[in-house]
């Protein structure tokens, strides 16, 4: 029984031994850990400690996981989150210059509306990372830890990710400065671009082709869209290297004039596809323009097209600027706007002759083709552009006209008319009997109405005057024509008809003369023609012409 109960004590005092020496080297592990806790009084000792322990040579995740702000996370996931801000800080390309770094334990961040007790490491790339002093230490901010995941996804899209953890597995052997799952990696990127140039090619250069030509596109589609679908080709060879190269983790030096290079490529094949697509919207509307009678419209798709252009390298430039240069684009526009007061007040002719061409295009008080007049502006309109107006005059010469200046003035537009008039006197001599001029009179009426570009409702032939050399018709008829140049065809053939009447007639034209007088001789005939008095021989000759020249008959 003693036996026992000395067995039963000694084996209490051992195992309550045992359960001291536990806490024994626990304790002597937290102190260990607590003497290997790295400076963290200053934004650049945290920053030190965390990038020296997470080197190739120095792999020590769980003491980078001190300088997390873990807030009850578990010290597994803070390790884990420690390896992947670290790949966050590679996939970006930001460079961590250390001389940069404040080392004043009282640092605070004065960019801001009120000074924190935060340092950024990057505002533009990372405004989500940060380190924040809790008590005497610095450290990455809770809602840095809380964001890792996300901004890890972000940076290494589409599954990518787990490359990071496969790719090593290949060999961990240096060939110039770069591992060999670096080197096999970057082979296989460069093998997958000729491989997707080579794909893209052959279906913008072969597929697309015979659909067009399938469907009667040929010409569009070869002058128009297969420029638009080898740039997209372009783009999604950019788009794959974006999301390829950072898995490779390449040296921060170079990788970050990379990504600026990919940044700026992206945004730049975006506006000129973009810039190109202006062109099949224009050929889109030029079709509908040919359909409406207006020729004013055929103008204003040359004009839309310039301004699309010019407003899509404007986007696309700042697209640029911000997002792959990363600059801040707001005093850029700041300026631009307080630049634009001093220009607008320096060019206002230039913006008053924009909005007369705006009101031109709404207005349209003319077309291409149209002949006008306003003071010194006397020809054919051929081209309406943003600043002025290109009129052809009847001399040959080109006007430019401001746009201001023809909004303001008062146009007589002889293009927009429905009827175009013709007025002339024809003089007779004074030896013509009123018979004669009688029966004239009714054929040139029937001249006017058997013609069929006149207009028969309204016109005017009438004997009117008695001049000083001549005795007058007036000739007052009006072409429905609705140009100028078929207003002279149809002059021409009227003039025609008109002489030929008086031929048949015997009418002659008179111009100013000077008669003398002299007694005449019994064997000499006078010079002027001897008119019969009978009026029905003037009905017969009129009654010949109209069968003859007209067609009509009695």
């Amino acid at each position: 029984m003693k036996l026992r109960k000395i067995i039963l004590s000694l084996s209490f005092l051992f195992l309550i031994s045992l359960q001291l020496h536990a806490q024994l080297i626990r304790d002597n592990a937290a102190s260990i850990s607590d003497s290997n806790r790295a400076n963290l009084s200053t934004p650049y000792h945290t920053t030190l400690t965390f990038f020296h322990n997470l080197e190739d040579n120095n792999f020590f995740p769980e003491k980078a996981a001190f300088t997390l702000n873990l807030n009850g996370i578990d010290e597994a996931d803070g390790t884990r989150l420690s390896i992947k801000l670290k790949q966050v800080f590679e996939g970006q390309g930001i460079i961590i210059r250390a001389s940069q770094i404040p080392r004043l334990a009282n640092y605070q961040d004065t960019t801001g509306l009120i000074n924190e007790d935060i340092y950024y490491f990057d505002k533009d790339k990372l405004p989500g990372v940060f380190l924040e002093k809790r008590g005497s230490e610095w450290k990455f901010s809770a809602f840095t830890v809380s964001q890792i995941d996300e901004l890890h996804k972000k940076t290494y899209p589409y599954g990518t990710d787990r490359l990071l953890n496969l790719l090593p597995k290949i060999g961990n052997d240096r060939y110039l400065g770069l591992y060999s799952w670096q080197l096999f990696g970057l082979f296989f990127i460069i093998l997958l671009v000729f491989v997707s140039h080579f794909l893209l090619t052959f279906l913008v250069d072969r597929v697309l082709v015979y659909f067009f030509r399938k469907f009667n596109y040929q010409q569009i589609g070869e002058n128009y869209l297969l420029p638009v679908a080898k740039v997209v080709s372009y783009f999604i060879i950019a788009q794959i290297l974006s999301i390829l190269l950072p898995v490779l983790q390449l040296p921060v030096e170079i990788w970050s004039w990379m990504v600026v290079i990919l940044r700026t490529l992206k945004p730049l094949l975006l506006t000129l596809i973009f810039y190109k697509l202006v062109n099949v919207l224009a050929v889109y509307f030029a079709r509908l323009a040919t359909k409406t009678e207006s020729t004013l419209d055929d103008q204003l798709v040359p004009l839309l097209r310039k301004t699309l252009k010019a407003f899509v390298i404007i986007i696309g430039t700042l697209f640029i600027l911000r997002d792959g240069l990363n600059l801040d684009i707001i005093p850029f526009l700041t300026g631009l706007s307080i630049g634009g007061v001093a220009i607008a007040l320096a060019a206002q002719d230039t913006i008053k002759n924009f909005f007369g061409s705006i009101m031109i295009f709404i207005d349209k008080p003319f077309q291409v083709g149209d002949w006008i007049t306003s003071g010194e502006i006397d020809g054919t309109v051929e081209e309406v552009g943003f600043r002025s107006t290109r009129i052809r005059t009847f001399r040959n010469s080109v006007m430019y006209v401001p746009n201001g200046k023809i909004a303001d003035a008062i146009l007589d537009n002889h293009g927009l008319r429905k009827y175009r008039r013709f007025y002339s006197t024809l003089t007779v001599t004074y030896d013509t009997p009123p018979q004669l001029i009688d029966e004239f009179v009714k054929g040139l009426k029937e001249i006017v109405l058997a013609h069929p570009d006149t207009r028969k409702d309204y016109f005017n032939i009438y004997f009117n005057n008695l001049s000083a050399y001549s005795q007058d018709v007036m000739f007052y008829i009006f072409f429905e024509v609705p140009t100028w140049p078929e207003e002279l065809r149809a002059r021409h053939e009227i003039l025609i008809q008109i002489v030929k009447l008086a031929n048949s007639l015997g009418v002659r034209f008179a111009f100013p003369t000077q008669t003398l007088h002299m007694e005449s001789f019994p064997e000499k005939k006078g010079l002027v023609p001897v008119y019969p008095s009978d009026n029905a021989d003037y009905q017969r000759k009129l009654s010949d012409f109209l069968s003859k020249e007209l067609g009509k008959k009695d």
